[in-house]
C-alpha cells in the first residue's frame, strides 16, 4: 500500500509566492534608504537580499524534495529541505554579521539620518507585508511539518524584529539629536536575530542527525500500535525519525506461534492503515517475530 503524497501542490506555490514577496519587500527598503541614507535602514536592505536568496532556496529545495523515491533515494528526498533550512539559519547569522559591521563604521561616523514621512511608510509597508507572510509560512510549514517553510518563515520574523528596531532606532536618533542611536539599535537587534539564527539551524540538524521524535508523540505512536494491532502478544524495538513532512517508524510485533501469514499481514496492514490515519507522512516498517522472541522492555497488546 502507497504512502499517500507528503508534500500537496499549496507548499510549493508558497515557496513560489515567498520569493515574489521577498523582491517586494527588497524594494521597498531600498527606495526607504535612499531617501534617507540612514546605515540601520542600509544594513535592514541588505538583510532583505539575504531574504530573496534564502526564499529561492527553500523553493528548490521543496522542488526538490517532494520528487517521489527512486533507486537512488529509495527512503524519498525530503531531508534536502533540512540542508536549506541550515542554509537559511546560516544567512541569518552573516545578516547579523553584516549589521554589525555597518553599525560599528556608524558609530565611528555618527550622522542623523534624513527622516522623511514617505520614507517611513515605505518601510512600513515592507515590514507589515513580511510580517503577515512570515505568519503564514510559519503555519503551513508547521502543520504541514516542511523545515525549509517554517525556516523561510521564522528568517521573515526576524526580520520583521530588525526593521521595528530600526525605526525606533531612527525616531530616537531623529528626535533626540543623538545620531548614535540609530546604529546602536541596529547593533541590539543583531542579538534576537542571531538566537532565530541559531534556533532554525539546531532544528535542521536534529533532523539529518535523525534524531527521534518527542517522547510525547513517540508515546502516541506506541498507543496507536497498541490500539489496532488485537490479535497480536507484544510491541518492542520502537524507533523512529523524521524526514520533513514524513515520519519513519519501525518497530517489532511479536505473533502467536500458530498464526498464518495471511493473519499476521492482516494486523499489519490495520495497523501501518491507523498510523496513516493519525500522520498522513507515516512511513511504517514492522518486523513480525514468533511469540517466544518477546523481549523483557516489550509492551504487551490486549
Amino acid at each position: 500500500m502507497p504512502p499517500p503524497d507528503a508534500y500537496p501542490p499549496q507548499l510549493l506555490r508558497q515557496a513560489r509566492l515567498s520569493i515574489a514577496v521577498a523582491l517586494a519587500v527588497l524594494a521597498l527598503k531600498v527606495v526607504a534608504w535612499r531617501m534617507t541614507g540612514s546605515v540601520a535602514l542600509y544594513s535592514d536592505a541588505l538583510e532583505s537580499i539575504v531574504n530573496v536568496v534564502t526564499a529561492v532556496a527553500a523553493c528548490l529545495a521543496l522542488s526538490y524534495a517532494s520528487r517521489p523515491a527512486d533507486e537512488n533515494h529509495p527512503y524519498g528526498h525530503q531531508k534536502v529541505e533540512y540542508l536549506s533550512a541550515v542554509l537559511e539559519g546560516a544567512l541569518i547569522m552573516i545578516a547579523a554579521a553584516m549589521i554589525v559591521m555597518d553599525a560599528v563604521a556608524a558609530l565611528l561616523r555618527p550622522q542623523v539620518p534624513d527622516l522623511s514621512p514617505l520614507a517611513i511608510g515605505f518601510s512600513l509597508a515592507a515590514t507589515a507585508l513580511n510580517w503577515l507572510w512570515a505568519r503564514q509560512l510559519i503555519r503551513r510549514g508547521r502543520a504541514a511539518r516542511s523545515p525549509a517553510l517554517e525556516a523561510d518563515g521564522h528568517h521573515l520574523m526576524s526580520d520583521v524584529v530588525t526593521t521595528g528596531g530600526v525605526l525606533a532606532g531612527l525616531g530616537l536618533a531623529w528626535g533626540t539629536g543623538w545620531p548614535v542611536l540609530d546604529p546602536l539599535l541596529a547593533l541590539a537587534v543583531t542579538g534576537h536575530i542571531v538566537v532565530q539564527g541559531w534556533g532554525v539551524i539546531r532544528g535542521s540538524l536534529a533532523g539529518l542527525l535523525d534524531e527521534a521524535v518527542g517522547e510525547e508523540e513517540q508515546e502516541r505512536i506506541a498507543a496507536i500500535i497498541e490500539a489496532s494491532a488485537a490479535g497480536a502478544l507484544e510491541l518492542h524495538d520502537l524507533v523512529t525519525r523524521r524526514a520533513g513532512p514524513v515520519t519513519f517508524i519501525e518497530f517489532h510485533l511479536i505473533m502467536p506461534g500458530a498464526m498464518t501469514v495471511r493473519d499476521s499481514h492482516a494486523i499489519c496492514d490495520r495497523v501501518e492503515k491507523a498510523l496513516r490515519r493519525e500522520d498522513r507522512g507515516a512511513r511504517v516498517i514492522i518486523h513480525v517475530e514468533p511469540e517466544e522472541m518477546t523481549e523483557p522492555e516489550g509492551r504487551l497488546i490486549g
